[in-house]
Formats: C-alpha cells, sequence, structure tokens
C-alpha cells in the first residue's frame, strides 16, 4: 500500500527557504529513502518542472528529459543538447523551478553535462530560477559537487541529505504502537527507509512480516545488496563478500581480511569505497579518533542491510526448518542491536567504549564527567536495574577511561525507553 506523505518537515522548510534565493539546489540519499516523493511532493507545491532520467542513450535521455518539461515552456522549439535545453528555460516561466532527479544516470550517458550545468549556473541561469539535482548514489553526488576536481564544486547554493526517518515516523506512518517491543522489531528491518514500510500491516507479526521481505516466495529484499551496490557503482564480488564478513561478525580489518583470505592492507580501499557509499559505517572507542587509536570497527549501520548479512543469508537455507520461538530469537537478537545503534543516536557525540575483555555500551559526556549505559533488551526491574549498575561501575573502572575520568553516572536503558525514541 502507499503510505501518506508524513515527516520531512525540516527537508520542506530547507528546499522552501533556498528556493526563495534561486540558485542550484542538491538533494542526494540513498534508493527508496522517499527522495522522490519528497521532490514531487514540494514541486506540486510549487508548480515546479519535474524529470526523472532513464538508462539510455544520452540522446534519449535528453529527449526524455524535454518530454517531460516541455508543457512548461513557451516554445515549439527542439533542443539538440542540453545547452539548448537550458537556454529553453529562458522561455518558460520567469521564476521557473525545475527538478533533474537521478542526475548520475544523465552523467553516465553524458560526461559532459556537468560541465554544461556549470555553465548555465554561472553564466546563464535567469535570477530567481531554481535547479534541483538529485541523485541516489552517495559516492557519485560527493564526487560531482564536493570532489575538488569537480565543475560544480562549490556552485550549489545548498546541499540536502534526505536520511532513513525515525522509529517514530514508522510508527505514525505504519499505525504501530510506539512503546511495543513487537513493533520496534517490525522496525528493526525495515529501517527508515519509507517504500520498505510499504509491506507492513497491523495485524502482521513480525515473523511474518520477515517471511514476506526475505524469507518466503519470491521475498520483496531479496537482491536489495546488490541494487544498492549497483546504485553506488560498486562491481565486483569483493565488496559483498566484505558485507558478509562484517555481517557474520568480523568487524576488524584483520577479521575481515582473514574471512576473505587477502591481505589487510589491499582492503583500506574497498573499505573506503563502502563507508564512502553509506553501506558500511566506522566505529571508534569514545573519546579516540582516528590518529589516536587503531581499535577500528566496522559495522553495517542500515539495519535492513544488516538483517541481510547478519540474520537472513546465514539462515536462509534453514529458516523452514526452525520453530516458532527459534525464529523470533533471531528477530529479537537483531532488534536488539538496532535499539542500541538508536540509543546512542539520541546523544550526538555518543559512543560504545572497548578495550581488552570489558565493552561498554553507552558513554557520553556530561559537564565535566560521563554517562556510562548499559542497554538492555527488555524491561528490568528495580532489582535487575541495581545488580547491572553495580556490575557496570565496576567494568569501568577496570578501564582507562574509568581510571581518567573519576566523575561518572551509571544507568540502565532497557525497552521502557522506546517511546522515548525520535
Amino acid at each position: 500500500m502507499e503510505l501518506a506523505f508524513v515527516n520531512r518537515t525540516q527537508e520542506l522548510k530547507e528546499l522552501d527557504a533556498h528556493a526563495r534565493e534561486g540558485g542550484l539546489l542538491v538533494v542526494f540519499g540513498r534508493r527508496r529513502v522517499g527522495k522522490t516523493r519528497l521532490l514531487t511532493h514540494w514541486l506540486g507545491r510549487t508548480r515546479g518542472l519535474y524529470s526523472q532520467a532513464i538508462e539510455a542513450s544520452k540522446e534519449q535521455q535528453l529527449q526524455q528529459v524535454f518530454d517531460d518539461v516541455r508543457h512548461g515552456l513557451t516554445t515549439t522549439l527542439v533542443p539538440r543538447t542540453f545547452g539548448d535545453l537550458l537556454e529553453l528555460l529562458d522561455h518558460g516561466p520567469r521564476d521557473f523551478v525545475l527538478c533533474l532527479d537521478e542526475l548520475p544516470s544523465l552523467v553516465a550517458s553524458d560526461p559532459s553535462l556537468p560541465s554544461v550545468l556549470q555553465r548555465w549556473v554561472d553564466h546563464r541561469k535567469r535570477k530567481g530560477s531554481t535547479l534541483v539535482l538529485s541523485g541516489s548514489s552517495t559516492r557519485m553526488m560527493n564526487d560531482l559537487f564536493l570532489n575538488r576536481a569537480a565543475p560544480l564544486l562549490g556552485r550549489a547554493r545548498k546541499i540536502i541529505e534526505v536520511a532513513p526517518m525515525s522509529y517514530a515516523a514508522f510508527c505514525k506512518a505504519c499505525g504501530q504502537n510506539p512503546g511495543s517491543r513487537e513493533a520496534f522489531v517490525r522496525f528493526a528491518f525495515v529501517g527508515g527507509v519509507p517504500k520498505y514500510w510499504e509491506s507492513v500491516s497491523r495485524g502482521q507479526s513480525s515473523i511474518e512480516l520477515a517471511e514476506e521481505l526475505f524469507f518466503g516466495s519470491s521475498p520483496a529484499l531479496e537482491f536489495e545488496p546488490s541494487r544498492l551496490l549497483k546504485d553506488e557503482g560498486v562491481a565486483g564480488l569483493s565488496a559483498p563478500a566484505v558485507l558478509e564478513a562484517v555481517g557474520r561478525g568480523a568487524h576488524k580489518p584483520s577479521e575481515i581480511a582473514a574471512r576473505l583470505a587477502t591481505p589487510q592492507t589491499g582492503l583500506s580501499r574497498l573499505l573506503q569505497v563502502l563507508l564512502d557509499a553509506r553501506l558500511l559505517t566506522r566505529q571508534l572507542p569514545f573519546g579516540e579518533s582516528m590518529r589516536t587509536t587503531k581499535r577500528t570497527r566496522y559495522c553495517l549501520g542500515d539495519p535492513t542491510l544488516r538483517f541481510w548479512f547478519q540474520v537472513y543469508s546465514p539462515h536462509r537455507s534453514r529458516w523452514r526448518t526452525y520453530g516458532k520461538a527459534e525464529k523470533q530469537k533471531l528477530l529479537e537478537d537483531h532488534a536488539s542491536t538496532v535499539f542500541e545503534d538508536q540509543l546512542r543516536a539520541r546523544w550526538p557525540g555518543s559512543s560504545r567504549y572497548w578495550e581488552a575483555d570489558v565493552e561498554l555500551d553507552l558513554v557520553r559526556e556530561e559537564g565535566d564527567g560521563l554517562v556510562v549505559s548499559e542497554v538492555k533488551w527488555g524491561v528490568l526491574s528495580k532489582g535487575e536495574r541495581a545488580s547491572v549498575v553495580a556490575k557496570l561501575e565496576e567494568r569501568f573502572r577496570r578501564t582507562a577511561l574509568g581510571r581518567k575520568f573519576v566523575k561518572a553516572r551509571f544507568e540502565v536503558l532497557d525497552a521502557s525507553e522506546l517511546r522515548s525514541l525520535r
């Protein structure tokens, strides 16, 4: 089912504010995150022109764009190049808004297009007019607008990233109770991607949803990782192998290299590519930086991608042999890792901490001291909390962090925090 348009209030405000001044706006976000829905919703209010690129030759691409926008022009001339098309915009409304969606597909067919757009922005664009360029490939959009050698570097008035939506937005859109653990389990394998939410229904159990999306016959997300890798222009077998290794518990570069039977030095570039594509995230212990530590961990930040490699891929052949309790445990175990991520997101700058045999779920600054939190996927009694806090403090005091920070407060964050997630 198609869901109602919800949230995205901040993105709409930014689009409105910068469109009033005119110029070049850039919008990017991963596949299915709701970027096109946001833009078409916004353009409906501004009466802007919109065209989504197709995978075709540059001549076919140009024809498609012209067919999409010609109703907003007052000329019968037919452009032969994208430069001609931009000149024809002078025959449209004075303060026009034009959105070219999936720009990387246009550039793939016509590599000269960024230079054409740069010349138009610098010398030909009418005052008050707005050009919105959008794309799903994080890597390619960064290359087009943030690379030092890119013709469009510094031309954008605003670059807006359309990020995955929140747990609260998921509950509102899908009619879920935000305080329900079962609701969060569902969220944990569709994440903040609205397109995935269309499969969620109120009376459905988390196991039923998992089977519809992953484990059933012709599941909707069976090929999702390969689609995401294609969108980001990441080819070859090494990238899926790295994601498989991380999903199955190899988080250190040395562990990933061992799983792939390859030298660690040969992984650096690929790991950076996957970081740039937002398919991997990098974690450092609280209080440390890339310059001061080698204790780096790589993780699958996206909940759906993590579920695919951590649960679906290892268990897909045996899933049908599992009983209900065993299936539910796999889903709950995955949800607990996403719950930790959501809690850390509440406090910018917070992080895990680890050294030797000690792990701390969440550490954050508070005044001149720290707050150290243990995350539990469940609801603890008062007595259970006291026991967990005592053990947490004892672990903390054995660490270098504990010796550095004498002042610290200790707490338990359990599933009673679900309603506070935003």
